[in-house]
């Protein structure tokens, strides 16, 4: 299981500058340092140090200097702590860290799917053939390759690799799913005794279609953004004998400024196979007016 590392608590050793807080406490050392200065020589006759609202004072002027570089320094701390935390790393910084674990990004790699080999790399580093191993070799054997499902069927030795490609339906052509196997089957990573087939992971293309009744405030953008909710929404939700149920997807729909869906296609739920993903094709919806 890929670890999610936006649920971890903020690093404590992140402490966020504040300009204010800092000034504050500037303030109140110098006043501080001022009065020990005047009880300690008396015979200097320095008065209390009272001008602290008056921005032209020299002594404002420097602190306010002094808590605004200091604002910078500790901001430019917590950005070099974050360049060294996978949770935080971006561009060359996270090449840099990837690289640690003999990682390297794919031309036109974007950072979130680096970070997400890395950490396969990291749970698949076992001398058997694990799931985050072979997971990590498929999406390394092409960019195309969005994610992976490794897995078996009951007793069964065989080891299904299931691709879920970068295209909009999902489905992993033939000649990725060639890379990707020659990539399984090579003899570095494969365990001798392990036998490996990869399929699409999507089997299944459904188009949907539905009438919508807006409210009378509503846009007329709303409708799409309607489907582009229910599109997110199915990428999330996807997998692997994952049932598109049409409570389910009209549910997905019903987002604010909408009054109601009627499913018109398919009628029923969309029942996926154990080991295959149903996939969204075109999704038509029809305005049909307002309602209350």
């Amino acid at each position: 299981m890929t670890i999610n590392l936006t649920a971890l608590p903020k690093p404590q050793i992140i402490d966020e500058p504040n300009y204010d807080v800092i000034l504050a406490r500037v303030v109140s050392e110098f006043v501080t340092l001022w009065e020990t200065l005047r009880t300690d020589n008396p015979s200097l006759n320095l008065p209390p140090y009272d001008v602290t609202m008056l921005e032209t004072d020299p002594a404002v002027i420097g602190m306010e200097a002094e808590s605004f570089r200091e604002s910078l320094l500790r901001a430019r701390i917590n950005d070099a702590i974050r360049a060294n935390l996978l949770a935080f790393a971006r561009g060359s910084d996270l090449d840099h860290l990837a690289a640690f674990y003999d990682v390297s990004r794919m031309i036109g790699e974007l950072d979130d799917r680096l970070v997400t080999r890395v950490i396969l790399a990291i749970q698949g580093r076992s001398t058997g053939g694990t799931e985050p191993r072979y997971k990590f070799i498929a999406m390394s054997a092409d960019l195309r390759v969005q994610d992976a499902i490794v897995y078996t069927v009951g007793r069964s030795p065989l080891i299904h690799v299931a691709v879920f490609s970068t295209a909009p339906d999902g489905v992993a052509p033939a000649d990725l799913l060639a890379i990707v196997n020659a990539a399984l089957q090579n003899p570095a990573v494969r365990m001798v005794n392990d036998t490996i087939e990869v399929a699409s992971a999507v089997q299944q293309v459904v188009n949907l279609a539905a009438d919508l009744w807006l409210l009378p405030d509503a846009d007329v953008a709303t409708v799409a953004r309607a489907e582009a909710n229910l599109r997110t929404a199915w990428a999330l939700a996807r997998a692997l004998g994952r049932d598109l149920t049409a409570s389910w997807w009209t549910a997905q729909l019903m987002i604010s400024g909408v009054h109601k869906v009627v499913p018109t296609a398919p009628i029923g739920d969309i029942i996926a196979p154990p080991a295959s993903a149903v996939s969204l094709g075109t999704i038509t919806l029809t305005n049909r007016g307002r309602a209350f």
